[in-house]
């Protein structure tokens, strides 16, 4: 097992999640996918966050947040007289496609279900899990190690036991049982003791999901945040003035933010001031050169593409990004240098993207030189176009 690879997400499936009856496909270096609304482009996004969430412990949580495991499962046609499940896997390894010969170096597999019960003689339903009726179980979950033909388990889990390879190479029991709601994954395990499950989930929980940056008036965009040196933009951005402090403060190099604000709004400048017990910012146009317009003034799809511009210009990239329709309330002239801005941070980290616009789709194309994948709905189920059921492309796609 490898100390401190640089593993890329490579390959991702899932089954019996909302849309997502049965599909499984190679992940690269810059995945865009594009599709009409409705065909389910946001499951493909969700799958991933839950995927995430497994390794945060959160899985059950987030899964109840959206409606439960009633809402979350596939609502189409279902084998009768089988365990309802939904599944989830990652690939991980060094970035090149999996093959039935190559796998992914490690692989990390996960599904849920409904509680499991029996009726006693007098008409009583009694859990046979520690789980509410209506939670989301997990049941299994097993992380691989893959080297050439041969498998090891790194972790393996079936109901409320798991057992872990420790550093000395043997599976060992976690100890107590765990509760329907957690995972394996999840838990809090000694690092020295248990290194390669660490390191997987250490990986995992460096990814970026950025899909949901409010910019009403009380957004905190549009807010100072504490002068902290931040060198990743969080999730929902509420700390880019700080993001943009470390960069022009503590980095003292603002040659790509500079250019990208230069591309988007040709003039502007970037206006950060040095910071006191909180962090702010300001653009001035061409047009005011007098005027800084501070962050509470900004339209909102100025004020959007800063918090992209953030994200893929921060001081330190994530491992992995992952953007929902970042064209929102953008316009269309705004959409060329967003493209020109994803592709340079393809160069470094890997970035996965769903969108509906066939301009930014085609922006991408062009400047990062790949193939957007077409989402579609297939009988009721989500497909990417070209796909083949053993999780390659056709020849003539990427």
């Amino acid at each position: 097992m490898r100390e401190e690879p640089s593993l890329e997400v490579c390959e991702i499936a899932a089954a019996g999640y909302r849309t997502l009856r049965s599909i499984r496909f190679p992940v690269r270096r810059l995945s865009v996918f594009v599709g009409a609304n409705g065909v389910g482009k946001t499951n493909l996004y969700r799958a991933l966050q839950l995927i995430q969430a497994a390794a945060a412990g959160t899985l059950s949580r987030e899964l109840a947040a959206e409606g439960g495991m009633e809402s979350a499962l596939w609502a189409g046609k279902r084998q009768s007289k089988k365990p309802v499940r939904m599944r989830l896997m990652v690939g991980l390894g060094d970035g090149a496609p999996p093959a039935a010969d190559r796998p992914p170096d490690y692989t990390y597999e996960v599904s849920a279900g409904l509680v499991h019960s029996y009726v006693v003689d007098v008409g009583v339903r009694v859990p046979t899990g520690a789980a509410f009726a209506l939670e989301p179980q997990v049941k299994e979950e097993t992380l691989t190690f893959h080297h050439g033909p041969r498998q090891t388990k790194i972790l393996e889990r079936r109901g409320p036991s798991a057992r872990a390879r420790d550093v000395d190479g043997r599976l060992s029991e976690l100890g107590a049982d765990l509760m329907a709601s957690e995972t394996a994954f999840g838990a809090r395990l000694d690092a020295a003791r248990f290194p390669d499950l660490h390191m997987i989930r250490h990986i995992m929980l460096d990814w970026r999901f950025y899909h949901d940056f409010r910019t009403d008036t009380a957004a905190p965009l549009r807010r100072p945040s504490l002068a902290v040196a931040t060198p990743t933009l969080a999730s929902d951005g509420s700390d880019l003035a700080a993001v943009f402090a470390t960069l022009v403060h503590i980095r003292e190099d603002t040659y790509r933010l500079d250019a990208v604000i230069d591309d988007a709004f040709p003039g502007a400048k970037l206006v950060v001031p040095d910071p006191g017990r909180t962090a702010s910012f300001g653009l001035i146009f061409p047009d005011y050169p007098q005027r800084v317009f501070d962050a509470s003034e900004l339209s909102d799809g100025t004020l959007r593409f800063l918090a992209l511009a953030g994200a893929l210009l921060a001081y330190r990239l994530p491992a992995f990004i992952a953007l929902n329709e970042p064209e929102t309330s953008l316009h269309p002239d705004l959409l060329p240098p967003l493209a020109r801005l994803i592709a340079d941070a393809a160069q470094r980290t890997q970035i996965w993207l769903v969108t509906h616009s066939q301009l930014l789709a085609d922006a991408l194309a062009e400047h990062a030189g790949i193939t957007p994948l077409r989402i579609i709905k297939r009988e009721g189920e989500t497909w990417i176009a070209g796909l083949k059921l053993d999780g390659s492309f056709r020849d003539d796609d990427e």
